[in-house]
């Protein structure tokens, strides 16, 4: 189709415009595109694609939604139980009038897509979770990841963006067959020289069809994608932010964290992890009053 122009939403023909994209960029008759919902990259022909309608968009997006909610609310019921199984402890079984603090584990997230780091930002931001949020490029993350660990001292580290597993160029463990995967297995391995050990920074790199087993050994916690299939945008902040509100005397139940995400394990997976949310008392008299 003619007349495509970058920023529009379309879809592939040839694919039965199963997921949306946007153009971003047009090179001669092929088009790259990013989802707009998955954090996929993919380039198509221009003759292939169809520019969808809004009525077709808010389609699509509502049925993204109604998940979104779901993790979102699901999320929250743990996150009560947890609070209120450390108000228990603290209170000695309520027996005693004790009030306490607690401290989330703070997130560095490094975002391929600006718009993607903007939505991910809301939602920590909704469920209380600190976070310095950067858009870079994927291939200059492994440059950049050193001097933003230095400089924000996080806790837990998001590596994601855009990615695509490609048939035709190799097998699954030809990292040549992947758009992207190469440079998170490299920005990992220099988060590592920064912070060695696996529980002093949680670590979650990857995006859409990540080759999820040579992230894992480049050293992250977590990573995307065992099975090679789309991960929505927001899979890595319920996986970081189940860490980050996790007490960090407990360890993460990995099925318990997966069940927070839209793709499940299928497209998430990583090790046993400890949380990193600690507690604190006292509390001072005016954040009681507040």
């Amino acid at each position: 189709m003619r007349g495509i122009k970058i920023g529009q939403v379309v879809g592939r023909a040839s694919y039965k415009c199963d997921v949306l994209f946007r153009v971003v960029a047009i090179n001669g008759d092929v088009v790259e595109l990013f989802g707009e919902e998955m954090r996929l990259v993919a380039d198509a022909p221009i003759d292939d694609l169809v520019v969808m309608e809004e009525t077709d968009r808010k389609r699509h997006s509502n049925q993204f939604k109604e998940k979104e909610e779901s993790c979102y609310h699901l999320f929250r019921q743990d996150r009560k139980l947890i609070r209120e199984q450390t108000e228990y402890e603290i209170t000695s079984g309520y027996t005693e009038k004790q009030s306490f603090f607690e401290l989330p584990g703070r997130i560095l997230h490094i975002d391929g897509d600006p718009l993607y780091l903007k939505k991910c930002t809301a939602v920590y931001d909704r469920l209380g979770v600190p976070v310095y949020g950067v858009h870079i490029a994927e291939k200059e993350m492994p440059l950049q990841v050193a001097s933003l660990i230095e400089m924000v001292r996080p806790d837990i580290l998001v590596i994601t963006g855009h990615d695509a597993y490609m048939k035709n160029k190799g097998s699954k463990t030809d990292m040549k067959a992947y758009r992207n995967s190469r440079y998170f297995v490299d920005a990992v391995k220099e988060a590592r020289k920064v912070v060695p050990y696996m529980d002093h920074l949680v670590i979650f790199a990857g995006a859409c069809q990540s080759y999820f087993q040579a992230i894992l050994r480049a050293g992250a916690n977590f990573a995307s994608s065992p099975e090679r299939i789309n991960i929505h945008a927001l899979d890595p902040v319920y996986v970081v932010s189940k860490i980050s509100l996790t007490p960090f005397m407990e360890r993460v139940a990995l099925w318990d964290m997966l069940k927070h995400t839209l793709t499940g394990e299928r497209g998430m997976g990583g090790i046993e992890t400890k949380g990193s949310l600690r507690r604190g008392i006292p509390v001072e008299q005016e954040e009681i009053e507040e």
